[in-house]
């Protein structure tokens, strides 16, 4: 009975999530200093690395980029990359994962041993699995959707992405379970690390807000860059029932957030700039006289007519019909 029940648990999470995360293979080092490091080196799969104690240095794609303790850093697939150890032991965790739309396909990755390694200093492995799905989907995944927006800012050039803030200890616990999970021969082992692999993405995805929101604090440029984007959105969307939830996540800023950069910039919320835009546009529409007023109410974006009638009667202190008298007569 058991049995039966964590196949049909993997296909609900496949078509509820569209793909599948896998982590194909983790990693322990702990490098000395005086360590030597084979040549620059990619992987077919992402690539996570903890970093549990140490300073080291990672040259990627010809950028330096220091890693301390307790930061995660992300590096992209088939990204060129080296690192040295600037102050030891240096002592991390390495992932490897990738997505699959097809259950098989990921769980023959689990089993499946790395093709592109090749030997550390250490006698471990580097490198990352061969495995011809890693690419499936991943344009509709939140994690790579951000990593294409924040391309060129703080958080990375598009090849990397550091995470240093306040949810760096979530992330290396759950690096640490995942690991311990690997190791395990526990029962339902493949569905646990998948969704400890999906719980880590999630928490990566919210770091990385968190971080994305920090450096627009630094940088207001970007900040008012990012609220004039979601003007245009709100003025090219208005019509088709629009949140400000779904505009702040447009821009990948917290609501709240979102909100506060949009009042700073044009000295009223989103909210009410929505409803301005829609109530100006029903003043259009009101003056042709073919227009039924309900039908009004869904071309400016209202869920309802008696949704429009309230917005309408706040904004104009009459009622859209009202409204139509006074201006067509």
């Amino acid at each position: 009975m058991v049995e039966d029940l964590l196949p049909a648990f993997e296909k609900s999470l496949l078509e509820s999530s569209g793909s599948i995360p896998v982590v194909f293979e983790g990693v322990e080092h702990c490098y000395e200093t005086s360590t030597p490091f084979p040549t620059a080196s990619r992987h077919t799969s992402h690539e996570l690395m903890y970093l549990r104690r140490g300073k080291c240095e990672f040259l990627i794609n010809g950028k330096t980029v220091n890693v301390t303790k307790g930061s995660t850093l992300i590096i992209r697939p088939q990204v060129m990359h080296s690192v040295r150890v600037v102050e030891g032991p240096a002592d991390m965790v390495v992932l490897y994962f990738g997505f699959s739309s097809d259950i098989a396909k990921a769980q023959q990755a689990l089993l499946s041993k790395p093709k592109d390694t090749q030997p550390m200093a250490n006698g471990r492995l580097r490198g990352g699995p061969t495995v011809p799905f890693l690419q499936e989907n991943i344009a509709a995944l939140p994690l790579e959707n951000f990593l294409d927006f924040a391309s060129g800012d703080a958080l990375g050039d598009g090849s990397y992405l550091m995470i240093s803030g306040k949810s760096r200890q979530a992330i290396g616990v759950l690096a640490e379970r995942i690991m311990r999970e690997s190791r395990s021969e526990a029962y339902a082992k493949d569905m646990m690390m998948q969704l400890l692999t999906m719980e880590l993405l999630i928490t990566l995805s919210r770091a990385l807000r968190e971080e994305w929101e920090e450096s627009l604090r630094v940088k207001n440029g970007k900040a008012r860059e990012l609220v004039l984007i979601a003007r245009d959105y709100l003025d090219e969307n208005y019509d088709r029932g629009v949140t400000v939830a779904e505009t702040a996540a447009y821009v990948f800023l917290s609501q709240g957030y979102f909100t506060r950069a949009f009042r700073d910039e044009f000295g009223i919320s989103p909210m009410n700039y929505l409803m301005q835009i829609r109530i100006e546009a029903a003043c259009r529409l009101l003056t042709q006289k073919e227009i039924k007023v309900s039908g009004i109410a869904t071309q400016v974006g209202f869920s309802s007519p008696q949704r429009f009638n309230v917005a309408f009667r706040k904004q104009k202190g009459m009622t859209p019909m009202e409204y139509r008298h006074m201006y067509t007569e």
